[in-house]
């Protein structure tokens, strides 16, 4: 069986994207496709000491039928030109375009079967802004060029110790009062639990829930938010067969014995997840989108511009995210033959 086709997204040239790339070719992963230009690679290669075998696939539309590639240092390589000299660590708002093109094609590809995941490496938001990109970062991209009309994306970060997702993401502390519903907690959660048996071949996931107040609100001594939203939420869910269980309070919600009575991890606000997850394993962690029509990771960190052309950022979380994608992507070819004998059986 071949292994799943896994296409990573440049993302900001002039970050360290392409040198953790780079790097986990020279870890072992020679079998990835990425949108970029060649030259740029080798000689991006060559001056960090590594090796660089590319492969050029001139063909876009037959992707799929590339030859699985087993020898060391090798990449295969969708040709872009980039219309300015990529010079690490300076982005350039004439590049955004091609930057904002790759991740449009990459989806393109995973929803049309081509390929079978995306990693996403780290844009830099504010240069694509000045171009003209009118979306607040990646995911809500991603999810605006989905297929299905339906798609709703959930941000799940993911190390080898804990799964977990914040409600509500990037906004003030004072502002997620407002935006903590139970419309919005089982809706996030009805995704969780749909793709982590999907994507992850998890039947039946336990899903903890944190509270939002100190101590889960002390039976409301310390808030009323887990009696009157959370708590309803919960025992609505558990009523379609969900095992969901909580409000918990999250400052004993992460330890190891606790941990081992969970699948994932429902908290409410971002540091209240990014929090233990990057404490548990910061190197190793993976950011990936549940609720779309296609699998996509990408590695927990920024473009870390000051370390760029250095070759001294750690690829860990790149290989981390690749080693996931794939894994994922293993999981719900499983799950669909799956749910493929089981309509032939019953008809």
């Amino acid at each position: 069986m071949n292994d799943p086709l896994v296409l990573i997204t440049p993302g900001e040239p002039a970050g360290i994207g392409a040198e953790c790339l780079i790097k986990a070719v020279a870890h072992g992963h020679n079998n990835l496709i990425t949108i970029d230009d060649p030259d740029r690679l080798t000689r991006l290669a060559a001056a960090g000491g590594y090796t660089l075998d590319c492969s050029i696939i001139e063909n876009k539309a037959a992707i799929a039928d590339i030859p699985q590639q087993s020898r060391p240092h090798h990449l295969n390589v969708i040709p872009v030109t980039w219309p300015d000299a990529v010079i690490a660590g300076q982005p350039s708002a004439v590049n955004a375009a091609q930057v904002i093109d790759a991740i449009r094609d990459a989806v393109v590809m995973a929803t049309s079967g081509q390929i079978d995941a995306i990693v996403t490496n780290p844009i830099q938001k504010a240069t694509l802004h000045q171009a003209g990109f009118s979306y607040p970062g990646h995911t809500e991209y991603l999810a605006a060029l989905d297929s299905n009309p339906d798609a709703y994306p959930v941000m799940m970060l993911a190390n080898a110790m804990l799964r977990v997702v914040p409600l509500t993401i990037h906004m003030p502390l004072k502002d997620i009062f407002d935006h903590i519903t139970p419309a919005l907690i089982m809706r996030t959660v009805r995704i969780m639990a749909q793709d982590m048996t999907s994507h992850f071949g998890i039947e039946n996931p336990r899903i903890a829930v944190a509270g939002l107040n100190p101590h889960a609100g002390e039976d409301g001594m310390l808030g009323d938010e887990e009696q009157t939203i959370i708590a309803p939420a919960i025992a609505a869910l558990q009523a379609e067969g969900l095992d969901i269980t909580g409000p918990y309070s999250a400052d004993t919600l992460f330890f190891e014995d606790k941990r081992a009575s969970y699948d994932a991890v429902l908290t409410m606000y971002h540091d209240q997840a990014l929090i233990p997850v990057k404490t548990l394993d910061f190197h190793h962690g993976v950011n990936t989108t549940l609720g779309l029509s296609f699998i996509r990771t990408s590695p927990d960190h920024g473009t870390a511009l000051d370390q760029a052309g250095q070759f001294t950022a750690r690829p860990d979380s790149l290989i981390a995210a690749i080693a996931l994608a794939q894994s994922m992507a293993q999981s719900m070819a499983q799950h669909k033959a799956r749910k493929s004998m089981d309509t032939d059986t019953s008809a």
